[in-house]
């Protein structure tokens, strides 16, 4: 047998000697585990360095007002967005206004020839001059009983129509000049000097930014708990954060989604939103009785189901189911807002997940005094 092999052998037999050897498993009485104590602490107090004690930390949360806050999914839209057109066919005489110039109500926006309406003018005020003289006269003549009533209320009737034609060409060569219906931003320019413009050819579209408005639509499960004047919040995606006011709830509701619009306008210090910018919208509603807590203070009973555990005058510990209904995106002191608790409670706020309801705790109230 070679030198191997030999090796091989003796370190398998030194195995199996070794494994059907006896050993002691016994445990020495001296090592058996004590029981250990749990002690509940202030959330401001140092864990106790007490050998054997389990220590957990407890808070004292009172009952606040809370405006509970629906979430919608919205947009920035314009107070106003209208096309502006001729009202007069003609050519383009005047620049127009450039895109994204900021005009006042009447500033000119886009200037049509005048062409004839001028002298359509002149004829229809010489017109009416002519047709009073007639009439002037037509009324002498009926006091000397020289004029019959007939003749007179037809001369009246062309001097009623020749007053209607100065009216109607004085309006013609006003509409040449095509202004901004109110303040605003020119958004869209579509003709150039030189262009011809029939009656109804847009000219240029305005945009009324103040206010900008956020426009969303609010499940119909929850527009009864949203009023007009209440406050909203919105976070757009460039991260800028609005305030506003509701200014129009909807009587009827979306007939795809069932969803209610809501119109809100935003305060008057925000100058430089865009129209169309996806936002988020918190709209405060209804005012409830809360308590805000860490969330770190959250657990799970043996059913699954979301709660806290709270210490009574005993030192007993007791599940409570709530229902989170708000949170604080306070990144220096985050929390949440439950409800299902009921006046002033000891909440469990470290080491909930070490105790069990029904135990009593050594708990430590002098923090609470």
């Amino acid at each position: 047998m070679k030198k191997q092999q030999l090796v091989a052998v003796s370190i398998f037999l030194l195995v199996v000697v070794w494994l059907f050897m006896p050993h002691n498993a016994e445990i020495s009485e001296g090592n058996v585990e004590a029981p250990k104590t749990v002690i509940a602490t202030s959330e401001a107090d140092r864990a106790p360095e007490i050998p054997g004690v389990i220590s957990v930390r407890a808070e004292k949360i009172s009952a606040q007002s809370y405006i509970e806050q629906i979430r919608v999914r919205g947009r920035t839209k314009a107070f106003r967005h209208v096309e502006v057109r001729a009202e007069q066919p003609g050519r383009i005489v005047g620049n127009p206004v450039t895109r994204g110039a900021r005009v006042k109500a009447g500033d000119i926006l886009c200037e049509i020839a005048i062409d004839n309406r001028e002298a359509d003018l002149q004829e229809a005020i010489s017109r009416r001059q002519q047709a009073q003289f007639e009439y002037d006269a037509a009324l002498d003549l009926q006091e000397r009983g020289l004029q019959s009533d007939v003749v007179v209320s037809q001369l009246k009737a062309a001097l009623e129509s020749s007053k209607a034609q100065v009216s109607r060409t004085q309006l013609a060569l006003e509409k040449t000049k095509i202004v901004a219906p109110f303040d605003g931003i020119v958004e869209t320019r579509t003709v150039e000097i030189g262009d011809l413009l029939n009656a109804g050819t847009v000219c240029a579209s305005v945009l009324d930014d103040s206010p900008m408005l956020l426009v969303g639509l609010v499940p119909e499960q929850n527009i009864g708990a949203v009023s007009r004047g209440a406050k909203v919040y919105g976070r757009l995606l460039s991260g800028e954060q609005v305030t506003g006011q509701v200014s129009y709830l909807a009587r009827a509701a979306d007939p795809i989604s069932r969803s209610y619009r809501i119109e809100i306008e935003v305060d008057s210090k925000y100058q430089n939103l865009r129209e169309g910018i996806t936002v988020e919208l918190m709209v405060d509603a209804n005012e409830i009785v809360a308590h805000r807590i860490p969330p770190s203070a959250l657990t799970l009973d043996d059913g699954g189901d979301i709660g806290v555990k709270v210490l009574d005058n005993k030192g007993t510990v007791h599940f409570r189911n709530v229902e989170i209904v708000g949170d604080d995106t306070n990144q220096l002191d985050s929390g949440i807002w439950i409800t299902g608790l009921t006046g002033t409670v000891i909440l469990i706020t470290l080491g909930q997940e070490i105790v069990f309801p029904g135990q009593v705790i050594e708990a430590n109230f002098d923090w609470d005094k």
